[in-house]
C-alpha cells in the first residue's frame, strides 16, 4: 500500500511542477486584483474626477462618455484590438499586430501567457485600453457632441492607441529598440494628453473662455474621483511587472511616494504664490505624480520617486499655468500638462534614472545611461508626432460627416439636457 503510494506521488511530481511552471496562483491572483483596480480608475475614480471639475450643466455628459468609451473600448478589444496590440504581425509586425487573436481566438481557459492565463493577461491589458481614450475627454469636455465623440474614440482607440500599444508592448520597434515604459508613460499618458490638446485646439475654446471664471461645480466628488485614481493606479503600475513580486512591490511604493510628493509640491506652489492652498491643486498634482510616475515605476527606486515627483509637481504646474493664461488653450481638465508633459517627463526620467547608481535597476544589456536616454527620447518624440498627425486626420475626417461642437445655445444650456435629455441634478 504504501510502496504504490510513493509511485503514484513520484509520478504526480513531474505533473505538478508543469502546472506549476505554467500558471503560477499567486502571480494570477495579483494580476486579476490589478485588473479590477484598473477599471475603477475609469468607472467610476475618472469618471467622477471629470465630473467635479466641469460645470454642473455638463456634470452627466462626462459621466456618459465615460461610460459609454468603456462599453465601445470592450467590444472593439474583443473584435481585433488585442491581436493588433499584441499578436505577431508578420512582415509588419514593427507597427502593428496580426490577425491571429481576433475575437479573441485562441484565447481559451487553458491558454497561457507567462505565469498567468492568457484570458487574464487580455483583460488586464484592455483596461488600460479602455482609460486611455477616457483621458481624452478632458480636452474637449462641455462642448463636443455625443455622437462626435464616440466616432471619434473608435478611430482614435484604433489608429493612434493600438499601433503605439504594439510600438512599445507587443514587439513593435520601439520596444525592439530597448525603450523602457513600465506601465504606460507613452502608451497611455503622452498620447491622451497629446490628443486631448490637440482636440480642445481643432474644437476650439469654451464659450466664455477667459472672460469668466469656469469653476469645477462639485469639488467633493473630484477628490473622491481622485482617491480611487490613486488606489487603483497601485494595479496599474503594480500590476505591469505581471507577477507578485519585489518588481510589483517597488512599483507601488514608488508610485504612492511620487503621487505624494507631486500633490505636496503642488500644493505648496499654490500656498506661496495665492496664499491659500487648494483642494483642486492639491489632486492635480497627486495626478502629475502618478502619471510622471508611471513609465518608470519598475525600474527607479524610492529617492528617484521623490525627485520624480518633486520635479512632476513643479513643472506640470508650470505648464498648466502657461497653456490656459500664456497660450490660452482650453485643455478644460488639464490633460496634456498633466498626463502629457508628465508621460514625457516620466519616460525620459526612466531611462536617467534606471541606472543602479540611482537606486534603479540596472540599465537594459547593453545600454548607457546616455544611449538609453536616447532611447526613450525617440520613443517620446515618435509618440508624440503620431499622434498629433493621426488625432488632427481623425478629426476632419469625423466632422466631414458629423458637427463636432454642439450649437452656441446647446453649450449655454449644457450638454446634459441637449445630448441626453437628463439632468445631474433635480433641484
Amino acid at each position: 500500500m504504501t510502496r504504490n503510494f510513493i509511485f503514484f506521488a513520484l509520478l504526480w511530481l513531474p505533473l505538478a511542477a508543469l502546472a506549476g511552471e505554467s500558471i503560477d496562483t499567486g502571480n494570477t491572483a495579483w494580476i486579476m486584483t490589478s485588473t479590477a483596480l484598473v477599471l475603477l480608475m475609469t468607472l467610476p475614480g475618472l469618471a467622477l474626477f471629470y465630473g467635479g471639475l466641469v460645470r454642473s450643466k455638463n456634470v452627466l455628459s462626462v459621466l456618459m462618455q465615460c461610460f459609454a468609451i468603456t462599453c465601445m473600448v470592450t467590444i472593439l478589444w474583443v473584435i481585433g484590438g488585442y491581436s493588433l496590440a499584441f499578436s505577431n504581425g508578420g512582415a509588419f509586425n514593427d507597427w502593428i499586430g496580426g490577425m491571429s487573436n481576433f475575437f479573441l481566438a485562441g484565447v481559451t481557459r487553458d491558454a497561457v501567457n507567462g505565469t498567468i492565463p492568457d484570458s487574464v493577461f487580455s483583460m488586464f491589458q484592455m483596461t488600460f485600453a479602455i482609460i486611455t481614450p477616457a483621458l481624452v475627454i478632458g480636452g474637449f469636455a462641455e462642448r463636443m457632441r455625443f455622437s462626435a465623440m464616440l466616432i471619434f474614440s473608435v478611430l482614435w482607440f484604433l489608429l493612434v492607441y493600438l499601433p503605439i500599444c504594439h510600438w512599445v508592448w507587443g514587439g513593435g520597434w520601439l520596444g525592439q529598440m530597448g525603450l523602457l515604459d513600465f506601465a504606460g508613460g507613452t502608451v497611455v499618458h503622452i498620447t491622451a494628453g497629446v490628443g486631448a490638446v490637440v482636440t480642445a485646439m481643432v474644437l476650439g475654446n469654451r464659450k466664455g473662455f477667459h472672460t469668466r471664471q469656469m469653476m469645477p461645480h462639485n469639488m467633493t466628488m473630484t477628490v473622491t474621483g481622485a482617491g480611487m485614481l490613486w488606489v487603483g493606479w497601485f494595479g496599474f503600475n503594480g500590476g505591469s511587472a505581471l507577477a507578485a513580486g519585489g518588481d510589483a512591490g517597488m512599483a507601488i511604493l514608488v508610485t504612492h511616494i511620487s503621487a505624494a510628493t507631486g500633490a505636496f509640491t503642488w500644493m505648496m506652489i499654490e500656498w506661496v504664490k495665492f496664499g491659500k492652498p487648494s483642494a483642486l491643486g492639491i489632486v492635480t498634482g497627486m495626478v502629475a505624480g502618478l502619471g510622471t510616475i508611471t513609465p518608470a515605476s519598475g525600474f527607479v527606486g524610492p529617492m528617484s520617486a521623490l525627485l520624480i515627483g518633486f520635479v512632476a509637481g513643479g513643472v506640470c504646474y508650470t505648464a498648466t499655468s502657461y497653456l490656459k493664461n500664456t497660450l490660452r488653450i482650453d485643455d478644460s481638465l488639464d490633460v496634456f500638462p498633466v498626463h502629457g508633459i508628465g508621460g514625457m517627463l516620466g519616460t525620459i526620467f526612466a531611462g536617467l534614472l534606471v541606472s543602479s547608481q540611482f537606486g534603479g535597476a540596472g540599465l537594459a544589456e547593453g545600454m548607457t545611461t546616455g544611449s538609453q536616454v536616447g532611447v526613450q527620447a525617440i520613443g517620446v518624440l515618435a509618440t508624440t508626432v503620431w499622434t498629433i498627425v493621426v488625432t488632427w486626420l481623425v478629426l476632419k475626417f469625423v466632422a466631414m460627416f458629423v458637427a463636432l461642437r454642439v450649437s452656441e445655445d446647446e453649450e449655454t444650456e449644457g450638454l446634459d439636457i441637449t445630448q441626453h435629455e437628463e439632468q445631474g441634478y433635480n433641484f
